[in-house]
């Protein structure tokens, strides 16, 4: 079964409470509203009001590292179990594209392969704090995929597309691994030698058993969330307003924001999340400001650009530079 990742504004519990966790361990207090018990997919809404009130108290720019570094592959729910159970790196890894929504879908994984190594990216589709939540990501991924190795060697390499937060020697001592910087992409990568590699856990039973499971939750994943209908019909059509959403999923508008507030989002929210990856993309393919704002449905390029700024807390020109 191969999924199409869809944006939902949620994350699996386990996820959300591996950060938690690691908050508090670092001396974090959480949010003084957030919840005692957290439902099974935590909207991805509540998700930045906890990065940003950690991120205020900390003030460390390495935040993001340090609490993705602590999450371990228990957080990532049945999928982690399913990578560990699974035969090979490779094989891992291919499971991880095919899952990852179970997890959260605040982002995309894509894997290519160039030359002798393999490059897995991540293209996040949230706009608070992108840069510190990217590096929780691959903070976390660099650790697991170590973890499911048994700690061999594997020669690991990084990249963020944003420029360093602090000195590069404070990434390499989380990391242990050479890091780059103001890159096209977020990636990992790793030689295609070592997806052979077995690992400790596999259990080939078990993982096809688990992967029944993940197919299952998967499908009610999709079919429940009319946020990623909805994510769905802006991204094929990025010009559309919440009326003609409303009108392709035969229902009003009035009911359509009532249905996605059920689901702790919002149709301005899925919106802007959707308008600024495309226009990221856009710009890191050469398109012109005036052709992203007529496909975006802005009036004129000077409407693009402020919304760009407010998205991502730059002029689309001084993101062409980074």
């Amino acid at each position: 079964m191969t999924s199409t990742p869809s944006i939902t504004p949620s994350i699996t519990v386990q996820y959300a409470q591996g950060l938690c966790q690691a908050a508090e361990r670092l001396g974090l207090s959480l949010p003084p509203a957030w919840p005692s018990k957290l439902p099974s997919r935590v909207p991805l809404a509540q998700q930045d009001a906890l990065w940003q009130h950690l991120a205020a108290q900390s003030r460390e720019p390495l935040l993001g590292l340090q609490l993705g570094h602590a999450l371990h592959i228990g957080h990532l729910d049945l999928v982690g179990v399913l990578l560990m159970s699974c035969d090979s790196l490779g094989e891992a890894l291919e499971a991880l594209l095919e899952y990852y929504p179970i997890i959260g879908e605040g982002g995309e994984f894509s894997l290519q392969h160039e030359g002798e190594r393999c490059v897995l990216s991540y293209q996040p589709r949230y706009n608070v704090l992108t840069e510190m939540r990217v590096e929780a990501v691959l903070a976390s991924l660099i650790n697991m995929t170590r973890w499911i190795s048994g700690g061999r060697e594997l020669d690991l390499h990084v990249q963020f597309a944003h420029p360093a937060l602090a000195a590069n020697n404070a990434y390499q001592q989380v990391l242990a691994c050479p890091v780059r910087f103001s890159a096209s992409s977020n990636a990992l990568s790793l030689p295609r030698a070592v997806l052979s590699q077995a690992l400790i856990q596999a259990n080939p039973a078990m993982c096809s058993h688990l992967r029944q499971l993940a197919d299952q939750q998967l499908d009610a994943l999709g079919n429940s969330s009319l946020s990623a209908q909805v994510a769905q019909l802006l991204n094929e059509f990025p010009a559309w307003g919440k009326e003609r959403v409303a009108e392709r999923l035969a229902v009003s508008g009035r009911h359509l924001n009532r249905k996605l507030a059920e689901e702790g989002a919002s149709f301005k929210l899925l919106r802007e999340q959707v308008l600024s990856r495309l226009a990221e993309q856009g710009l890191r393919d050469g398109r012109s400001i005036q052709q992203l704002a007529e496909q975006l449905g802005f009036a004129d390029e000077s409407a693009f650009s402020k919304a760009f700024r407010r998205w991502c807390g730059v002029t689309p020109g001084q993101f062409r530079q980074r």
